[in-house]
């Protein structure tokens, strides 16, 4: 546990980042909330007798002073295009590991392709997507791959009860959306594809009780970014069931709303990961509560198995790169429910 180690949380304040304040608290440790708005900082931190530092990604040393005495820093403040190279830069100079929950694609592209190298040269450890989106998904697929160096084919289904995005997920998809202008990608043939058809309506058959489920293909999200960074799977693709994806693309959605003590929705979850290679087919699947809320345990066990060097890598690597799959999922239970499975198709 976290023996009162302090971790900088930037961005405590947001919605996930307080379900991420939380999580290191239970686990031992000291969170240190950092961002940039003063008064919401310090509400959070007063609640749980914290001691806040004020910091934004404009001004590198107030971020080098929130870090001080840190073990390391969870970058919870989207939009991430703008936070990641600043904060990771900050992590850098601070000699501390870093980790985000981002779900943009383009912001953890970038980490990978401008962070590798510095990385590496510094034997730092930064981990991006270490989250719902991009963390999990990588997981699963890795479990799934078992002891096969090579797969033809990866695909991770979503489905969701519903999807009432935060304030901050509206923001990064906005980013997103005008850094990619109309255009959508898909990874093909071991390389990023930009489409500017409507991605196509179809039908996933998920494990029962769920059932055939209209998804809404190539909805690309994070994992698809994080999987081929360490798998050698050429086609990547992700699926998210079409209710889900009308709620996050209507500006009348309502955040989440709370429906118990832990501050978790009633929003269910359900993933599907699937490898292919030849005719035979693995599977791992999780299901839970409430997406934001599950990412706190996902990126606090990462922090903790970084900090006691149950690692694989240095470097920028993802979740399935960084740590063993199958005992990673284990461990999250429990919060999530895991399972794996092997047939001929």
């Amino acid at each position: 546990m976290g023996s009162g180690q302090q971790v900088a949380v930037f961005g405590a304040y947001g919605h996930t980042g307080r379900f991420v304040v939380a999580e290191l608290t239970a686990r031992g440790f000291a969170p240190v909330p950092s961002g940039r708005n003063p008064r919401t900082l310090k509400e959070l931190s007063d609640a749980y007798g914290l001691e806040p530092r004020v910091a934004s990604v404009e001004d590198a040393g107030s971020l080098d002073r929130a870090l001080v005495g840190t073990v390391a820093v969870i970058n919870c403040a989207g939009p991430f295009a703008t936070t990641t190279g600043p904060v990771i830069e900050a992590a850098l100079r601070t000699r501390i590991p870093y980790l985000d929950v981002a779900a943009e694609l383009e912001a953890n592209m970038d980490t990978f392709a401008d962070y590798r190298e510095p990385a590496r040269q510094a034997g730092a450890i930064i981990v991006p997507a270490m989250a719902f989106f991009g963390g999990l998904g990588d997981l699963l697929a890795t479990a799934a791959m078992g002891d096969w160096a090579t797969a033809d084919e990866a695909h991770i289904a979503y489905a969701l009860s519903s999807w009432q995005p935060t304030t901050g997920t509206r923001r990064s998809g906005a980013v997103s959306r005008q850094r990619r202008g109309e255009a959508r990608l898909r990874y093909r043939g071991g390389q990023w594809e930009r489409l500017t058809d409507g991605a196509p309506t179809l039908e996933w058959t998920f494990p029962e009780p769920l059932g055939v489920r209209e998804v809404i293909g190539e909805f690309t999200m994070a994992d698809v970014v994080t999987v081929p960074q360490h798998l050698s799977i050429p086609d990547v693709t992700t699926y998210m069931t079409t209710g889900a994806v009308r709620d996050i693309a209507s500006a009348d959605t309502p955040a989440p709303t709370a429906t118990d003590a832990s501050g978790r929705s009633d929003q269910t979850f359900f993933v599907d990961a699937v490898v292919r290679s030849g005719r035979t087919e693995r599977r791992a699947t999780a299901s839970g509560q409430d997406i934001y809320a599950v990412t706190a345990p996902l990126v606090v066990e990462a922090l903790e198995r970084v900090l006691t060097g149950r690692i694989k890598a240095t470097g920028v690597a993802s979740a399935g790169e960084l740590f063993d799959a199958p005992d990673f999922l284990t461990a999250l239970a429990p919060h999530i429910t895991i399972g794996l499975h092997t047939h001929h198709v």
